[in-house]
């Protein structure tokens, strides 16, 4: 594997939500002793190595991309929330977005210290606990009890503490943080994130250009999503912007892992945990068996040909499985609490 390619992936995966494996890091760090050995270096120009030897270009077709807000709302029914993962925004809702606006009235908000969202208060530190405050003070604003709520990634661990503070209606999460067997691997991902963060940092530009290349996307997109061809070039050049204006992201990954999701016996409304057979960022096996651990009550449904970040992935499928628990909940066919 080239040295540019095992940069990207690693890129890649702390560009869409949740970070990189540590994996990524060790190959990174055995590729630069090589190339040193060697006296190969990689100059930064618009060309990456593809598997086969030959010289992939990016295509400089880019859309304008509008600055990022604070959050979108849009659509007509019962209110449902939509929490996007760490260092990403809003806007990777969108492929799913018009079908849950014929139901619902939705809200996607863009996490504190996020781009285009306001900084965390004055004195307040960065932390899970400070991200659920935020959004139950955007709730009480626009003067909501109780919503729907769906998450992807750190969103979904979001979305459950929600619900434990008796905010939820119901509950569905795609690929939640929150939980992993090992605390070791715990700080590999971390770890893998912050490379992630230093790259699209320190060579952003370059790797907004590749965006545009269907191999570069392959590359950037290869440990989130099943599908790359799928993913909009734009929206990712969006969310790798994003990573440079949300200043909540390093202090956050610093104390994230500190404080694990606790038990929720009994979340008082359905829950519904979606995971990805394709998912490499948190795979299940390490991480979605502990989570449901946690949360004995919930529902799992795996998707065969899904990713981390399976909005992309099989948007109508997502879309349905969202649907199928808040139609159920608003028909009163599932007992939620207080109801």
């Amino acid at each position: 594997m080239s040295r540019p390619r095992t940069l990207l992936l690693a890129a890649g995966a702390a560009g869409l939500a949740a970070g990189a494996a540590g994996v990524l890091v060790t190959k990174a760090r055995r590729r630069a002793a090589d190339q040193h050995r060697t006296g190969s270096d990689f100059d930064g120009s618009d060309h990456a190595g593809s598997d086969d030897g030959s010289v992939v270009h990016a295509e400089r077709i880019p859309r304008p991309i509008a600055p990022d807000t604070a959050g979108h709302r849009g659509g007509a029914g019962t209110p449902i929330l939509l929490l996007h993962g760490i260092s990403v925004t809003w806007r990777t809702w969108k492929p799913i977005l018009p079908l849950l606006e014929r139901r619902h009235d939705v809200i996607a908000p863009t996490l504190l210290g996020h781009s285009g969202a306001a900084p965390l208060a004055e004195g307040v530190a960065p932390s899970l606990t400070a991200l659920v405050d935020g959004v139950v003070a955007e709730l009480d604003e626009l003067g909501l009890d109780t919503v729907h709520v769906v998450g992807n990634s750190l969103g979904g661990w979001i979305a459950l503490e929600l619900a434990r503070r008796g905010r939820a209606r119901s509950v569905v999460v795609l690929s939640p943080a929150g939980a992993w067997r090992s605390n070791l691997r715990m700080a590999l991902l971390g770890a893998g994130i912050r490379a992630g963060v230093d790259l699209v940092e320190s060579r952003g530009e370059w790797l907004e250009r590749l965006a545009h290349s269907p191999s570069g996307r392959r590359l950037l997109l290869a440990s989130q999503v099943a599908h790359p061809e799928r993913y909009d070039p734009t929206e990712l050049v969006a969310d790798l912007r994003a990573i440079r204006h949300a200043p909540v992201l390093r202090p956050l990954l610093a104390v994230i892992s500190d404080s694990p999701l606790r038990p929720l016996p009994d979340p008082g409304c359905p829950v519904r945990v979606v995971w990805g057979r394709k998912d490499r960022v948190i795979p299940f096996r390490q991480f979605g068996a502990p989570w449901l651990e946690r949360v004995p009550t919930a529902e799992l449904i795996m998707l065969d040909d899904a990713g981390h970040v399976p909005m992309s992935d099989a948007p109508d499928t997502v879309a349905r499985l969202i649907l199928e628990v808040t139609d159920a909940v608003d028909r009163g066919a599932v007992p939620v609490a207080g109801s």
